[in-house]
């Protein structure tokens, strides 16, 4: 038997806002909006996922920026933070994750595969990673 995961609630202080920071500037596609006022309710979904996220002001039982650890994975980590960057959302420098333990800023010499990661919040505080993985051990 499969268990898929498709949706994370992510509470939100604002969903119009929150819908404008992950559609136009994470590029995430806008599923569906509905509801109003305390109501409301967004779902996105990163492209190429079969994970949603749900933002609303109620549906988690949460406050606005405790969720923290989403993680999205990309095949070319550069290019993502390129386009994270172009579209106005504060992304972290590459940071590189060595097999030692040691964590620093990557180079351009630098392998990324399943060592790269970049970071960046939502407006609230919810805080994501952003992976490159191009080969799974």
């Amino acid at each position: 038997m499969n268990w898929t995961l498709e949706v994370i609630q992510i509470p939100v202080s604002d969903v119009d806002s929150a819908i404008a920071f992950y559609r136009d500037q994470v590029g995430f596609i806008l599923d569906f909006a509905m509801g109003e006022g305390e109501g409301r309710l967004a779902q996105l979904t990163p492209p190429g996922s079969g994970c949603s996220i749900q933002v609303s002001r109620q549906q988690s039982g949460s406050a606005p920026g405790t969720v923290h650890g989403m993680q999205l994975v990309v095949s070319d980590l550069r290019a993502a933070r390129r386009e994270l960057i172009g579209r106005g959302v504060d992304a972290s420098p590459i940071m590189f994750f060595g097999m030692d333990g040691v964590q620093r800023t990557a180079t351009d010499d630098d392998d990324l595969n399943n060592s790269g990661f970049v970071s960046f919040t939502d407006p609230d505080g919810a805080r994501w990673a952003v992976q490159q993985i191009t080969d799974r051990p």
